[in-house]
């Protein structure tokens, strides 16, 4: 495969200029101005970004047990479309990824897909928060990069803490999910539209207190922390204090794309395609994220995608699920926000959508250089067009984002130097290219447990 006269991205050389790429077995085995080959594929990337897959960090595949919202395979679809070549599934499936059985299932299946489907083991069993779970066994399982009960927190500091100690020597992060649980039962944001709307609240420190506390943890036990989703300000305050204060380095986060584009003040339709957990903040943490993207106290934009079926979301807010779709929509949303606006450079949202990513996962891609692993993403990022759910790969239509105009259309998916994806405006006989087998079925038997 050669790539011909794209604007080539590698955050981790600060190098982007146009250049051409030849690909073979996988590899990138050349990258000058002008290449001259005689491959069979050639793509004419004029005017288009080529950059490293897209990683993200933080998805809901909803496989095994709630299929009904996801499965591996839309999942993939989903996420393919999006430009990602890389994504970790977290563990709040049923039954939890907490042990061997569980992580050979995913790997049976996304073995047959076209994406890199990396897996957070659970902390604990059936995410229950009472003892560990098969951390030792799960830790050296193929794409296992670390550990979560995402959807849910530790509250148990201690068995935390045993935690930590426990998953430090692997050399894998621990997920945090930031949500003190003495504070749930609410829908939206604490504060005066809260209020102003009706709508029991989620107060900011919900998400704090277990900020504060995982990185006191980390800092004691020095296991590797990813806090997640980061909402507000004063989370904000306390990283910045634990990576220049304490100098932490085995500190990292991410936010999602609906934290730095919608507010609270948007709740007054009681649109359920708005509500996700952590809530939507004020306008002024909005702009504290913005903030914390650019000045790096956010390393990563992750999306969180958490698929529902449009019944569980055709409630009332306040007994709808927690939840909203990302993975289609977030380079589009983050590209059109954060770049178009001038709040972050191209290599800045690349490498915080790609390279760092990767180098927190452990894995050896978000780069385009020789030698390395053909995962790349072209997009053309000049023509405007609107967000339609309806066209979505995945089984969850709930954006909060549909009808908007953006800029950034993903128009290549390749991985591992095939094309996994292409966009109707570069394939005309289809509306698009998409190399991804059906779902094998395959039951939870003992045969996956031995």
């Amino acid at each position: 495969m050669l790539i011909k006269n794209g604007l080539v991205f590698n955050p981790t050389t600060n190098f982007m200029q146009q250049a051409d790429i030849l690909i073979k077995d996988g590899k990138i085995v050349k990258i000058e101005s002008n290449i001259n080959d005689s491959s069979e594929n050639i793509i004419d990337a004029s005017g288009k970004w080529v950059v490293p897959g897209l990683i993200d960090m933080h998805t809901h595949f909803r496989d095994p047990g709630f299929e009904h919202k996801e499965d591996i395979t839309s999942g993939c679809n989903a996420a393919l479309k999006g430009g990602f070549t890389t994504v970790c599934c977290m563990p709040n499936t049923n039954p939890v990824i907490d042990n061997k059985c569980i992580v050979t299932y995913i790997n049976s299946i996304s073995e047959k897909t076209g994406l890199n489907l990396l897996i957070a083991g659970a902390i604990t069993k059936g995410l229950k928060g009472e003892s560990l779970a098969n951390i030792g066994e799960m830790a050296f399982l193929p794409n296992v990069c670390g550990f979560s009960d995402d959807g849910k927190t530790v509250m148990n500091s201690k068995l935390m803490k045993t935690a930590m100690n426990y998953i430090k020597p692997f050399g894998l992060p621990i997920f945090s999910h930031t949500e003190d649980h003495s504070f749930s039962g609410g829908a939206m944001n604490a504060g005066q539209n809260a209020q102003l709307f009706g709508i029991k609240g989620i107060g900011r420190e919900a998400e704090e207190i277990i900020v504060a506390r995982d990185i006191i943890l980390a800092r004691e036990t020095g296991c590797k922390l990813h806090l997640s989703h980061i909402s507000t300000k004063g989370s904000l305050d306390l990283i910045h204090m634990a990576k220049t204060v304490w100098g932490m380095t085995n500190l990292t986060a991410e936010t999602a794309p609906h934290y730095f584009s919608l507010d609270d003040s948007l709740l007054g339709d009681y649109d359920t395609n708005k509500k996700m957990n952590p809530p939507l903040r004020t306008k002024s943490d909005v702009e504290a994220i913005k903030e914390g993207l650019k000045s790096g106290i956010i390393d990563v934009i992750a999306t969180d995608h958490a698929p529902h079926h449009y019944d569980e979301k055709n409630v009332e807010f306040e007994n709808a699920p927690f939840g909203v779709v990302g993975l289609e929509t977030s380079f589009a949303i983050s590209y059109t926000n954060l770049v178009r606006t001038g709040i972050l450079t191209p290599l800045e949202l690349i490498e915080k959508m790609s390279t760092r990513p990767a180098q927190i996962l452990n894995q050896d891609s978000g780069k385009i250089e020789v030698g390395s692993v053909a995962d790349i993403t072209i997009i053309d990022t000049e023509k405007a067009y609107k967000i339609n759910k309806s066209e979505f790969l995945s089984k969850g239509k709930n954006t909060p984002f549909d009808g908007m105009e953006v800029y950034g259309n993903i128009e290549y998916t390749i991985v591992n130097g095939q094309i996994f994806y292409q966009s109707a405006n570069t394939y005309t006989n289809r509306k698009y290219l998409f190399k991804l087998s059906n779902k094998t079925e395959l039951p939870l038997s003992k045969k996956l447990c031995v």
